[in-house]
């Protein structure tokens, strides 16, 4: 297995980096917001790129490369709370004169940096679709745009002009809103056909095999945005659309697999391998499930400046409590760590999986504005990772799978007692699940070696990192 991981970590680096090759990429600050830009010198029109919701500028690196090796100068950037962008979310997020406001004058902020002869075009995911929309009203410097996994209500038969619209399959709900917008111009509009009405021209493209985060590394996607920019620009620029997102799921797997030879570059130290009985799992899952967000939910825990993070906080550490607490009445004590191991599986987690990540998926590496933030998450994620390493500890896999759903089961009913309070919990069940599948791997090859109490120390600063860059600031 060590062989086949490094094996296909050379091979993520050779398409990752190779998607990069010839490129200038060059970080950047328009006022306050970050900024990358990419451009291969030969100095071609403008592409504004923005990301959705909880993402980042890294996030969009799938269609900026490609757009960059065709001659575009690409710059993305960072919305406010998000990323590395110092400066909160700020104001009503239901209302079009609050939040939605702040992020188009941000947007227009860096149009007004980079426009010039030709128009710039605008490409963006989920969030942003709506925003780019309303940027574009209006305003002759603007020229096509490409929305990935769009909605907005500000899209009608004569606006934007040049418009494409690109959603994955696996998306209801969105697959049939591109197919409308098209349809406003051309009643008879299908997937995959252009479709005109005087001056406004549209296109609905559905990008197979792929929802709402996989479509940022479509290649029928990136493909179709490069196709339809150099059809409005009248470029014949090609450029390769390599498999990014697979190299970069591979190098991810490679780092998770080789956490276990490196645990064995530690000493052995005693540890007693008990699991749980059946009825002893479904208790330590079962009753802090329940408490936990009986407890935490009625407490108004509005503190940081990020959505639900110091709720998050304080329902791990309830949580985290109870189940140590079980565990110790079971006689499943927390025995010594091993501290240099420890700080290796930190070191791997955070520096060999966080660098790779942070370099070509999405933002890992904290602004300073999220340290106080980590430092909260920390308090909870400590005593919720030390007790689920004790509980899964040489568990079988139907109750390692038994602990984790019950953390997301206890969000959600978190959610379902203060449903307009919490709702961005729901946000977190894919970085949950994904925590498990990589980190949570990673420390059960640690805890094998030098114990439960070593792994769960690790990644309770792993965890609590992970959620602090993860959540958008915000202020009211």
């Amino acid at each position: 297995m060590t062989g086949l991981a490094l094996g296909l970590a050379v091979w993520a680096l050779i398409v990752l980096e190779g998607a990069r090759a010839g490129l200038s990429i060059e970080d950047r600050r328009y006022g306050d917001t970050p900024v990358t830009v990419y451009t291969d010198g030969s100095g071609g029109p403008d592409v504004v790129v923005a990301h959705g919701f909880a993402g980042s500028r890294q996030m969009m690196q799938g269609y900026a490369l490609v757009l960059a090796q065709a001659g575009y100068t690409v710059h993305a950037f960072d919305f406010e709370g998000h990323g590395m962008h110092p400066t909160p979310m700020g104001g009503d997020v239901n209302a079009l004169d609050g939040t939605t406001r702040r992020l188009v004058d941000q947007t227009r902020g860096v149009v007004d940096q980079v426009a010039g002869d030709m128009p710039v075009a605008l490409l963006g995911h989920s969030m942003a679709t709506d925003i780019l929309v309303r940027v574009a009203q209006d305003d002759s410097r603007i020229g096509p745009l490409v929305l990935l996994s769009a909605f907005s209500r500000a899209i009608d038969a004569d606006h934007p002009q040049d418009l494409l619209l690109i959603t994955g399959v696996w998306e209801p709900g969105l697959t049939d809103f591109a197919l409308d917008a098209a349809q406003m111009v051309d009643p008879a509009a299908q997937d995959a056909v252009t479709v005109r009405n005087g001056d406004v021209t549209r296109r609905a493209v559905l990008a197979p095999f792929v929802e709402h985060v996989a479509i940022l590394q479509s290649r029928l996607g990136r493909a179709e945005a490069l196709a339809w920019l150099n059809a409005v620009y009248g470029r014949g620029a090609a450029a390769a659309v390599p498999q990014t997102g697979w190299a970069l799921v591979a190098l991810l797997f490679a780092i998770t697999v080789l956490a276990r030879p490196l645990a064995h570059a530690v000493p052995r130290a005693p540890h007693t391998n008990g699991p749980l009985t059946p009825r002893q799992c479904v208790l330590v899952a079962g009753v802090p499930a329940v408490l936990a967000p009986l407890l935490a939910a009625p407490v108004d825990t509005r503190v940081l400046p990020v959505l639900v993070a110091d709720y998050l906080a304080l329902h791990l550490a309830i949580y985290g409590a109870v189940q140590l607490a079980l565990l110790y009445w079971m006689g499943r004590r927390l025995q010594r760590p091993s501290l240099v191991a420890a700080a290796l599986l930190a070191l791997w987690a955070l520096g060999a999986f966080g660098v790779a990540l942070d370099r070509y998926g999405a933002n890992f590496f904290p602004s300073t504005g999220r340290l106080p933030i980590i430092a909260a998450l920390l308090i909870g994620a400590l005593p919720f990772m030390l007790a689920d390493a004790r509980a899964a500890f040489g568990a079988p896999v139907w109750q390692r799978i038994t602990l984790r759903l019950a953390v997301l089961v206890s969000l959600g009913l978190a959610v379902a007692l203060d449903f307009e309070g919490l709702f961005f919990l729901i946000m977190i069940a894919p970085v949950i699940v994904l925590f498990f599948l990589t980190f949570g791997v990673m420390g059960r090859a640690f805890a094998k070696r030098t114990g439960p109490t070593t792994s769960g120390l690790a990644l309770g600063l792993v965890l609590a990192w992970a959620l602090g860059v993860s959540f958008p600031l915000f202020s009211a």
